[in-house]
C-alpha cells in the first residue's frame, strides 16, 4: 500500500485539474468510509430500544433464597374457594377441622360449604353482596367463609369483641346485609340491636352446642346454658340448621379473581379511622401460594396447625386457616387464646404449625406450668402481626427446640410480605426476605419516588399480586397509599446486602424531641434488655422545650422491682442521651390490640386528657 501523504500549503493557490480530480477522489473516499464506520457501529432500532429501558431493580435477596425456590415462580391466578376445592380433592379422608372435640373431614367441610353457599345464595347472596362474619374461631367461621366467596359475595371480618358503636360503623361503611353469629349472649345480643340500628337485614344464627362432641355438647346444655341467647322465630333470623338444609349444589358464578373482591378486611385502626381494604380472590389466593411456596418444610396432607390466631384477624385469615387448608392439614380450632388450654392441645394433639404474636411466644416462655407439657411436636413456628423481640424469640427456641422466624405484613397486603427462612439463615431482629413475586422498595422519607440504596433507612414500598385494589369507597386514601401497584406501607427500614427487612418503625408513630427523630421500636428493644421488664409501649407526648418527650410505660415482672433512675441508667450504654425516656410510668397492663401490638395512640391519647385536666385545674 502506498501511503498517502496529504501536504497543505498556507498559501492558497490554484489548482490544476487533475490535481482537482485526485482530491475530489481522495476525500469522496474517506467520505464514504467514515459514513461506513458510522453505519457499523451505529446501533440497531432494536438494541437502542433495549438500551434504553430502565434496568431491572435489582433483588438482594435472592441469593438468600432457600434451595429449589426462586422468585419468580410462576403463582396462579385462581377463585379463593379453589383452595379449599382442590383440598377436597386431594385428601377427602383427612382431618380438616377439629373443635372442641368434634371433628371434620376435608370430605365434609366441602359438603357443609356447597350447602351453606347454597343457602346464602337463596337468601340474595351474589357477586358484590357484603356478608359479615361475627364470630370467633369456631368451625362455623371456615364453613361460612369459604361457602359466602363461593356463592359469589364479599366476606366482611368483624372483631367479635367490639362494642356495639364500632359494629354499626362498619356495617354501614361495608353496606353489610347480612351477618352470621352464634347464639352466645357475648355475640348475639350485640348483632341483634345492630338489626334494629342499622341496614343489616338478616342475621344467621349458629347454634353452639351444635359444633360440639356429643359429650361435651352434653356438659355445655347442663352447666353453661345461661350463656345461650334466645332467637326469635321471624324472618330476620336463619338458623344454620336451615341454611344448610338443601342439596348442596350451588349455583356457579362467573368469578374474575383479578376484579372480583372475596374480602373486606378492616385495618386495626391503630393509626386513625378503620379502613377497609378491598382484597381480591387473585390477591389471597396469590398470598396463600406465596406462603406455601416458603414453607418448603411442611408435608402436603401431614400437618396439624394450631388454630389460636383468630381467623377473623388478617394473619389468621391467611397464614392459619387458608394456609392450612392450601396444605392439607388438620387446623385446631381454638376460640381464644388462654395459655394453659393452649399447653394441653399442644401435648394432646403434637401439632407441627404454629402461627402467633409476640404475646403467645412470651407467654409460653414465662409459663411456670411449661415444663410440664411435651411441645416438641412443633416443627414450623412464624411470628407475626407485631415486632418480635430477639428475646422473645432465644428464650422459645431455647426451651422449645423449634426455630421461630420471624415475619412481616399488613392488612392491605393480604397480609404476608416478608419471612425469615425457617431451614436458612434467621436474621434476629430481621423481618426475614421478599416472598416470591413480592418486590420490597426502600423510598425516601422526603421524596417517595426516589429509591433509596441498600442499607438506607426511609419508607418500606411493597408490590406483588397480593396487594389490595384499593380502600372501599376511600378514594383519595387509596390515591394516598398505591401507585401503580405499589403500596406505601406507612412503616420506616431498610434492606441489608443479604436483601433482609429491617422494620424501624411506623412513619406516624416517629417521635422528634429536640429536632432529632426517635424511633419508639428502637428504644422498646433496649428496655426489653432489662431482666425485670416483661412489656413496654414507648411514645412521644408533649413538651413545651423540646416539642415532645420520650415516655415509656413499663410492666415488669412479677416480684421485679423497677425504678425509672433505674432503668435511665440501665440505658446509658444502649441509647442515645436524646433517645432515653424522660418519663417512665410503670403499669400492670399495658394497652394492646388484638395481636399485641402496643396502642401507642391510646397511650398519647391518655397523656392528652392527663394534660388536659392539668390545665383545667390549673
Amino acid at each position: 500500500m502506498v501511503p498517502i501523504v496529504v501536504r497543505c500549503n498556507m498559501k492558497w493557490r490554484a489548482n490544476t485539474a487533475r490535481e482537482v480530480k485526485v482530491m475530489t477522489r481522495l476525500f469522496g473516499g474517506l467520505r464514504n468510509g467514515l459514513l461506513f464506520l458510522i453505519a457499523f457501529f451505529k446501533p440497531s432500532p432494536a438494541k437502542a430500544v433495549l438500551e434504553q429501558r430502565p434496568a431491572p431493580p435489582p433483588r438482594p435477596w435472592e441469593r438468600s433464597y432457600p434451595a429449589g425456590l426462586t422468585w419468580d415462580v410462576e403463582i396462579p391466578v385462581k377463585p379463593l374457594f379453589a383452595i379449599l376445592d382442590e383440598a377436597v380433592t386431594k385428601w377427602p379422608e383427612r382431618p380438616c377441622l377439629e373443635f372442641l372435640g368434634k371433628r371434620y373431614t376435608y370430605a365434609e367441610v366441602g359438603a357443609l360449604v356447597a350447602r351453606a353457599a347454597k343457602g346464602f345464595q337463596e337468601l340474595g347472596v351474589g357477586k358484590g353482596v357484603r356478608v359479615g362474619l361475627f364470630l370467633p374461631n369456631s368451625a362455623y367461621y371456615v364453613i361460612c367463609y369459604h361457602a359466602i366467596i363461593k356463592a359469589g359475595g364479599i366476606v366482611v371480618n368483624f372483631n367479635p369483641l367490639y362494642a356495639e358503636r364500632e359494629i354499626a360503623r362498619q356495617i354501614e361503611d361495608s353496606g353489610t346485609k347480612i351477618m352470621v353469629t352464634m347464639n352466645l349472649n357475648t355475640l348475639y345480643p350485640k348483632i341483634s340491636r345492630c338489626l334494629r340500628d342499622s341496614d343489616l337485614e338478616k342475621i344467621v344464627v349458629c347454634g353452639m352446642g351444635q359444633a360440639l362432641s356429643f359429650t361435651k355438647m352434653a356438659a355445655f346444655m347442663l352447666f353453661k346454658r345461661r350463656e345461650v341467647s334466645a332467637i326469635p322465630a321471624d324472618a330476620a333470623h336463619v338458623r344454620f340448621s336451615k341454611l344448610i338444609g338443601n342439596d348442596g349444589i350451588p349455583a356457579m358464578v362467573d368469578i374474575d379473581p383479578h376484579r372480583d373482591v372475596a374480602v373486606f378486611q378492616y385495618t386495626g385502626g391503630t393509626t386513625g379511622t378503620p379502613k377497609g381494604a378491598m382484597l381480591t380472590h387473585a390477591n389471597l389466593y396469590a398470598n396463600t401460594v406465596q406462603t406455601g411456596l416458603w414453607a418448603i418444610d411442611l408435608e402436603p396432607g401431614r400437618e396439624k396447625v394450631l388454630a389460636v390466631l383468630p381467623l377473623f384477624h388478617v394473619f389468621g385469615m391467611t397464614a392459619v386457616m387458608n394456609l392450612g387448608l392450601y396444605c392439607g392439614s388438620e387446623l385446631l380450632l381454638l376460640p381464644r387464646f388462654k395459655l394453659s388450654e393452649a399447653l394441653a392441645v399442644i401435648a394432646r394433639e403434637k401439632p407441627t404449625v404454629l402461627m402467633g404474636v409476640p404475646t403467645i411466644y412470651s407467654a409460653i416462655n414465662e409459663s411456670k406450668e411449661r415444663e410440664n407439657f411435651d411441645l416438641s411436636s412443633l416443627k414450623y413456628c412464624v411470628s407475626g402481626g407485631a415486632p418480635l423481640p430477639p428475646t422473645i424469640k432465644g428464650k422459645f427456641e431455647e426451651v422449645t427446640g423449634c426455630n421461630l422466624a420471624e415475619g412481616y405484613g399488613l392488612s392491605e397486603a393480604g397480609p404476608v410480605c416478608t419471612i425469615n427462612p425457617i431451614g436458612g439463615l434467621n436474621k434476629a431482629g430481621s423481618a426475614g426476605l421478599p416472598l416470591p413475586g413480592t418486590m420490597i422498595e426502600v423510598v425516601s422519607l422526603d421524596d417517595p419516588t426516589e429509591v433509596l440504596p441498600i442499607g438506607e433507612t426511609g419508607e418500606i414500598v411493597v408490590s406483588g399480586p397480593q396487594v389490595m385494589a384499593g380502600y372501599w369507597n376511600q378514594d383519595d386514601e387509596t390515591q394516598g397509599v398505591l401507585t401503580d401497584g405499589r403500596l406505601r406501607t406507612g412503616d420506616v427500614g431498610h434492606l441489608d446486602e443479604d436483601g433482609y427487612l429491617y422494620i424501624v418503625d411506623r412513619i406516624k408513630d416517629l417521635i422528634i424531641s429536640g429536632g432529632f427523630n426517635v424511633y419508639p421500636r428502637m428504644v422498646e428493644e433496649a428496655i426489653l434488655l432489662h431482666p425485670a421488664v416483661e412489656e413496654v409501649a414507648v411514645c412521644g407526648i408533649p413538651d413545651t422545650h423540646r416539642g415532645e418527650v420520650v415516655k415509656a410505660f413499663v410492666k415488669t415482672r412479677d416480684d421485679q422491682g423497677l425504678t425509672g433512675a433505674q432503668l435511665r441508667e440501665f440505658l446509658k450504654d444502649k441509647l442515645a442521651p436524646f433517645k432515653i425516656p424522660r418519663r417512665v410510668e410503670f403499669r400492670e397492663e399495658i394497652p394492646k390490640t388484638l395481636v399485641g401490638k402496643p396502642l401507642r395512640r391510646e397511650l398519647v391519647a391518655q397523656e392528652q386528657r392527663r394534660l388536659a385536666q392539668k390545665e383545667r385545674v390549673a
